[in-house]
């Protein structure tokens, strides 16, 4: 009796195991269905907007895209909560901002060249160590009159990297004039200036006061003072300071004279200077009712924050309002007395593409530093994109075409004097300076892009999950908290924090799996060759296994389990949202067999099916049909139609080009076809845009989103649209991985993360030897971390990472640190949660970006150590006056440079200095700074 107890105890706990790990796994599930899913109504609609005046009669009128929080979410929340936490600068500076930051004194190689058109063309190559990870990489800029594209290429010791090589990378094959390089160091400068052009590191923002019931421009601009919730709108914004004297960035004004007014509001944030022209202090006149000069300033701001007193029942702005042919977006906000809060609305002209971050619903901030820190990020982000409308992008590509030819014509007669010890130099002499050479140099540079992101945890902010794995990994998939690991030595089940169990020995190769918990299903291909196969084992019965310790299965005991007809594949793929039949197409060679097994509830997780249920499921799947192509496919995936029937389509990648086929009558519909003569196919990755199905293409450097409509009398409507889109990647992803409202590159060192909706960079991540291990829900990955050699580690992680050398624990707290001289490298596995990426629908309030981030480093023998807070020893103006000097050192025009101990000393003795408006110094939180 007491062996039956301990049994049936024993069976007890195995089931609420199997079910706290079945409850956690469908949510997981639920979670990597809706990955796919997007939506851009997140960001407002489109409308036509028609002023009028006070008799009715109409103004003028415009089409505005217009934020105002979701409008299908249910609004009834407490103000100041969000569903969205995705606040960050799009394509930031640090990121973008590559010869300044990779190139600008450092040894480096620049060419010069013509295109098949005769257009000249510049190419600048450096080999850097990224941000001291000692992951080796050369960073590629070519600069063209359409604008520059920037790529990274691994470096390797055994090839050297070719001008050709690069050029073609950059779908650049054809020339008129070979490269030729440059030798002169005063390009420098040059390239700079062709850099500057892709938009300013400063901003300028007008601030309108309107009182209520005004609805022109003329009394809007007439208005002499504001309300005292104005000033203090004012005082949020940034401080005031003396424009006569002031020694920073002016936005236009007038610092000598005060023929722009004698006061202005100026804030730094993350880096950028802003200044407000705030139409309460610019000059006024009585005679001129239409206040000409205020209107040259704020007419000429591309950006606009209107203040408008009263009610929400009052009379409302419209951008139609403003007679101004360059601002292109409004932000209109409103107090509200009785709660203290703010309320934000977005005005976008039509022709401005989608930018973050998304208004929260309801659009109501109760916290006012949040409040501040969220509409200078989406003014930064609008005026970034507003820079891509024709109006602008036109402009600037005149600019750049002028300013390329006019260098062309400059260098041209002086490259035939160089001498041929010069023309002998090749890339294999690129080489990375010396970090001590460099530290001057990096200190100038980190100090002009001082860069500190929001100190809440990052979205894709990785947590650790198994330290030193000692295996090789083959493929991976979640299994609710856990992940089942193909692998060298077998078949393994990770737990965090607990003991991996074997669950098959290593004769049982799998290249390809899916845990499909809401099915009790585990579908594998295994061996490669003529002897792969594909596998199919209940959940249930591999979970009774592991609770019995049975001994462990080997290839020969998986007979039962093949699944006919699919001996030699060499791919599979499955249908993301299988709640009603389960569409599995496999790939042998030229062939595709379409295979589908219908929901059965037999097979719920029910405690009778967890604990008895042992027979093969391979019964359960039906042969549907065969279909041919004329080649074999590389990459594959399932898109769902809107109506499940006769409207599935698998899209598959051949040769150069990427096709639809109907899965009911195997016909095949051309997708997109790829213009190059290296083709590289990384993933086509099946989104449903409010419920519509579409693929991102990714090929080489290349992610384009194509729309697929519903098949119209047996064919898809697949022409292209103006949903379309396309943005590049820094470098050739190995692996793509969707969740909206990020899209996430994996390289073998780096992770690059954009948005979905408009392609934008939102950070770069270095990892080394990184290797993406699952993605269906969770994200896995391996990489290399620090495992200390020494009883002093950690004091040299912690003063490495505090230098001016290196980048602060602000950018990447997600990443491990590559091994260092006298540690020894090992590979941990690490986590990013799917529901942190897209599980944001989940209430919760927002913390502030600017309360003091604790980071705590870990020491050698493994306990924590003290917090550690990071910040900066120098003031803005000492930190500007060391980069100018620097820069100009690099550039060759200072005969005598500070000595570096000279400069070090400076740095300990310098103050900080007070805020005080009369001397131009201003206050600077630590997201400012």
């Amino acid at each position: 009796m007491a062996g039956c107890s301990v049994a049936g105890d024993l069976r007890l706990v195995a089931l609420r195991t199997l079910m706290k790990r079945f409850y956690s796994s469908s949510v997981s599930e639920d979670l990597g269905c809706r990955r796919g899913e997007f939506s851009r109504k997140h960001y407002g609609s489109v409308e036509l907007l028609i002023s009028s005046d006070a008799d009715g009669a109409i103004q003028r009128a415009g089409r505005f895209r217009v934020e105002n929080g979701s409008s299908g979410e249910n609004t009834d929340y407490t103000p100041g909560t969000w569903h969205r936490t995705d606040v960050h600068l799009e394509n930031p500076e640090y990121h973008t901002r590559w010869y300044f930051k990779y190139f600008l004194g450092k040894v480096h190689q620049n060419y010069i060249g013509t295109d098949a058109e005769k257009n000249p063309f510049f190419l600048s190559v450096v080999l850097s160590d990224q941000n001291n990870q000692r992951v080796p990489q050369y960073h590629s800029i070519l600069w063209r009159k359409t604008g520059t594209q920037k790529i990274c290429l691994p470096y390797s010791p055994t090839k050297t990297l070719s001008v050709k090589s690069i050029l073609s990378a950059m779908s650049l094959d054809k020339f008129e004039k070979s490269p030729r390089e440059i030798f002169h160091p005063e390009i420098q400068k040059d390239l700079l200036v062709l850099e500057e052009q892709e938009g300013s590191v400063n901003f300028k923002f007008g601030v309108l006061y309107a009182k209520d019931g005004q609805l022109t421009d003329d009394e809007m601009f007439s208005n002499e003072t504001g309300s005292e919730s104005f000033q203090r709108f004012l005082h949020l914004l940034g401080d005031t300071i003396t424009l006569k004297g002031w020694t920073g960035y002016r936005g236009g004004l007038d610092t000598k004279n005060d023929t722009t007014g004698t006061c202005s509001i100026y804030t730094v944030f993350q880096g950028h200077e802003i200044m407000f022209h705030v139409s309460t202090m610019l000059p006024y006149s009585r005679e001129n009712k239409q206040q000409v000069e205020r209107k040259r300033h704020i007419g000429n701001d591309i950006v606009t924050i209107v203040f408008q007193e009263g009610e929400e029942s009052s009379s409302a702005f419209k951008p139609s309002m403003i007679r101004s042919h360059f601002t292109h977006i409004f932000a209109l906000v409103r107090y509200n007395n009785q709660n203290d809060s703010y309320r934000l609305k977005i005005f976008s002209e039509e022709s401005v593409p989608l930018f973050g971050p998304p208004l929260p619903s309801p659009p109501v901030f109760t916290n006012h530093q949040e409040f501040r820190d969220f509409v200078l990020v989406k003014l930064i982000n609008g005026e970034k994109a507003t820079l891509e409308t024709p109006t602008f992008s036109q402009k600037r590509q005149r600019t750049l075409d002028m300013l390329i030819r006019s260098l062309y014509q400059d260098l041209m007669p002086d490259l035939h004097k160089v001498n041929v010890s010069q023309k002998s130099l090749s890339f294999s002499d690129v080489l990375p300076e010396s970090p001590k050479s460099t530290r001057k140099k990096e200190e100038a540079r980190q100090a002009e892009f001082v860069r500190l992101d929001c100190v809440t945890p990052f979205p894709w902010e990785s947590q650790s999950f198994c330290s030193n794995f000692p295996h090789e990994i083959i493929c991976a998939d979640s299994w609710g908290q856990s992940l089942l690991v193909s692998t060298d030595a077998g078949i393994l089940l990770i737990d965090d924090g607990q003991p991996s169990v074997q669950v098959f020995d290593k004769t049982l190769q799998i290249k390809q799996m899916h845990v499909l918990e809401a099915l009790d299903l585990l579908i594998a291909r295994t061996d490669k060759g003529k002897d792969s196969r594909l596998l199919v084992f209940r959940l249930s019965a591999v979970q009774k296994d592991i609770e019995t310790k049975q001994m462990i299965k080997s290839k020969y005991d998986c007979r039962e389990n093949k699944l006919e007809r699919t001996k030699g594949c060499h791919l599979y793929a499955i249908n993301t949202h299988h709640g009603s039949e389960l569409r599995i197409v496999v790939a042998i060679r030229n062939k595709l067999l379409l295979v589908t097994k219908k929901y059965n509830p037999r097979n719920s997780l029910t405690s009778s099916s967890l604990l008895s249920s042992s027979e093969s499921p391979v019964e359960e799947f039906q042969y549907i049909r065969e279909i041919c192509l004329s080649d074999p496919p590389v990459v594959m995936t399932l898109v769902d139609g809107p109506t499940g029937d006769s409207d599935n389509m698998i899209c598959v990648a051949y040769r150069h080009q990427f096709d639809l086929i109907n899965e009911s009558t195997g016909e095949s519909y051309r997708l997109h076809h790829v213009e190059t003569n290296k083709v590289n196919f990384v993933a086509a990755i099946d989104v449903y845009e409010d419920g519509e199905a579409g693929l991102l293409l990714c090929y080489n450097y290349v992610c384009q989103y194509r729309k697929v409509y519903p098949f119209n009398g047996g064919s898809p409507l697949i022409q292209p649209s103006a949903y379309d889109f396309h943005f590049s990647w820094n470098q050739v992803p190995y692996a793509v991985v969707c969740a909206f409202p990020y899209i996430l590159a994996f390289t073998t060192d780096s992770i690059e993360i954009r948005l979905v909706v408009n392609g934008n960079l939102v950070h770069t991540a270095v990892v080394p030897e990184l290797q993406l291990v699952a993605s269906r829900s969770d994200i896995y990955f391996k990489a290399t971390a620090a495992v200390s050699g020494s009883s002093d580690s950690s004091s040299k992680e912690m003063s490495s990472r505090s230098s001016p050398q290196t980048p602060t624990a602000y950018e990447m707290p997600e990443c491990p640190l590559s091994s260092l001289e006298g540690e020894v490298p090992c590979k941990n596995l690490y986590k990013i949660p799917l529901s942190n990426l897209v599980g944001r629908s989940i209430e919760r309030p927002l913390k502030s970006p600017l309360a003091p981030k604790v980071i705590t480093t870990t020491t050698s023998s493994g306990i924590a150590s003290l917090p550690v807070t990071h910040s900066l020893s120098l003031s803005r103006m000492e930190i500007k006056e060391i980069a100018s000097r620097t820069r100009k050192e690099l550039l060759g025009l200072l005969d005598e440079p500070i000595p570096k101990t000279e400069s070090a000393q400076k740095q300990k003795k310098v103050p900080r200095r007070q805020s005080d408006p009369k001397q131009g110094a201003v206050r600077s939180t630590s997201s400012d700074r």
